[in-house]
């Protein structure tokens, strides 16, 4: 009776684990399954690892279905080449990931979208994020453009970034961010927002930004009356007073001077306001994102507008991004979540 140990290994060569298997070794495969035996037992037999082995089963069927010849043949086709992108050979899938990228989704958000849509169904209706950069940086120069899309960051590989700081004048009453609740440094407990400003040309016009922790929700806080401490702590109040009371829970702001009126607005809206380390913008992470996001509708150098109605229409296109970090759901989808939960909470 044949077992595994009084078989010799197919091959015993050092490069064996990056050379195709063969035919007579997907043979050998087949007929350890037929045997019973485990894939580290048929490994040794053919002298692979047991990852290769256990990939080809997989690949080709698992223990009951896996066919030798099927399996060889299936693959001889796959490494054929040149191979069309996926992309160039559907059609359907090419519009809808042209589509998204013009709504301003990310590679890897228009992937993770895809797969929680429709993720478990048919492979040719989802794409790997990797995949979509390799389709377009493929394409012809200007190609891109035709299509009306171009990658959010508008170029094509990274670059330092951050902003130069400067001493502000202490802000009487700071209460640290060393201060603030544990609940509020994790985001299990959703009501605690990060807020900043981001900047105009030559400093003359301003947009503050809030997000909420928990669901990345977003939003835009107009300054028509500029980013002196009087008009920010108006507009804040007139935006953090639409919020209801149960994700109202704490603000972390940087020691920015507009901020010199935090007393004032937390009195007026019941709001914890606090405090991060000077030059340390990590500490606010969330709203250091956001602001990135906003710089591709704001770029510096131009001016902000304080138009209600089209940082609006921003704020919804942000909020409608799907993200990684939720599982692919939108800013939206979880902030509405967070709201339904709590009224049905307090009602």
């Amino acid at each position: 009776m044949s077992t595994s140990s009084s078989r010799r290994p197919l091959s015993l060569s050092t490069s064996s684990s990056r050379r195709p298997l063969s035919l007579l070794e997907r043979e050998e495969i087949s007929r350890g399954l037929a045997e019973g035996l485990e894939q580290k037992q048929i490994a040794e037999r053919i002298g692979r690892c047991p990852s290769i082995v256990s990939r080809e089963i997989r690949r080709h069927g698992g223990r009951e279905r896996y066919r030798a010849a099927r399996a060889n043949s299936v693959a001889a086709q796959t490494r054929r080449r040149p191979k069309a992108r996926k992309l160039d050979r559907l059609p359907e899938l090419r519009r809808e990931v042209l589509a998204r990228l013009g709504q301003g989704h990310s590679p890897d958000q228009i992937a993770g979208r895809l797969r929680r849509e429709r993720g478990g169904g048919d492979p040719d209706q989802v794409i790997s994020h990797e995949a979509v950069y390799t389709w377009i940086y493929a394409l012809p120069k200007g190609e891109l453009a035709r299509h009306g899309v171009q990658l959010r960051s508008g170029r094509t590989s990274r670059k330092p970034r951050g902003r130069a700081t400067t001493p502000g004048a202490r802000i009487i009453g700071m209460r640290s961010i060393d201060d603030r609740p544990a609940e509020a440094a994790g985001r299990a407990v959703p009501g605690h927002w990060e807020g900043d400003l981001i900047i105009g040309r030559n400093g003359k016009t301003a947009l503050g930004t809030l997000v909420e922790r928990t669901s990345r929700f977003f939003l835009p806080v107009p300054l028509p009356g500029g980013k002196n401490a009087t008009s920010v702590c108006d507009a804040l109040i007139t935006t953090v007073t639409d919020v209801p009371e149960t994700l109202r829970r704490s603000l972390t702001w940087d020691q920015g001077t507009e901020m010199a009126q935090h007393q004032r607005l937390s009195l007026a809206t019941d709001l914890d306001v606090y405090f991060a380390h000077p030059h340390s913008p990590w500490e606010r992470g969330t709203n250091e994102n956001t602001n990135r996001l906003l710089r591709e509708y704001f770029p510096k150098g131009t001016d902000i507008t304080t138009d209600p109605a089209y940082l609006q229409a921003v704020a919804g296109e942000l909020n409608s991004r799907p993200r990684r970090i939720l599982d692919y759901r939108t800013p939206a989808e979880v902030f509405t979540e967070l709201l339904t939960s709590s009224i049905a909470s307090t009602g």
